[in-house]
């Protein structure tokens, strides 16, 4: 047995669809805010015209609320990021590559550092670039502290290989 909302979905759901897209910057955004809609129509799914024909500007409207509120929290967000690059420039933050300045080109390190997954990139540069002991960074990716040394351990191994690697072919590219 099918619900209400369910079938507001079938009925309803590529009209909301083509409508946040032709809001929204990307297709990701769009589906947010579908999802969202639908969420919101599921919590007041007793308000829910039963009538497709009705439900479908119903589900417009939550979607032009949904669309709203994303643009306000862009906003708010573009706003706190201004306030906080304001304040950290009178705290003078260093560049990741001021911070590798001397161990090696900071192309070079970044570009080893793609080699790594995601995970024991982020684990890595919160250790090298922010400053963080194994355990605190252990902390801030949900990981126990045994799980984060052994993980940095192999991150920093499979790093040291890539650099090693960079290193020979600027190396020979220099040659030539």
């Amino acid at each position: 047995m099918t619900t209400l909302v369910e079938d507001a979905y079938r009925a309803c759901g590529t009209a909301v669809l083509g409508y946040a897209m032709r809001r929204t910057a990307s297709r990701e955004d769009a589906s947010d805010v579908v999802a969202e809609t639908f969420a919101i129509a599921w919590r007041r799914r007793a308000e829910m015209p039963v009538d497709p024909d009705d439900a479908r500007p119903w589900l417009f409207g939550i979607a032009r609320l949904c669309l709203a509120n994303t643009a306000r929290s862009a906003e708010r967000a573009g706003r706190l990021g201004a306030r906080l690059a304001e304040s950290l420039a009178d705290v003078g933050v260093p560049e990741p590559s001021v911070v590798h300045e001397g161990r090696a080109d900071s192309r070079v390190v970044r570009e080893a550092l793609q080699q790594l997954s995601p995970e024991d990139q982020e684990l890595v540069t919160l250790i090298a670039w922010e400053g963080l002991t194994p355990a605190q960074a252990a902390s801030a990716l949900g990981l126990t502290a045994g799980t984060a040394r052994v993980r940095l351990h192999r991150a920093r191994t499979r790093l040291r290989a890539a650099l090693h690697t960079a290193s020979e072919i600027e190396e020979t590219d220099r040659a030539h």
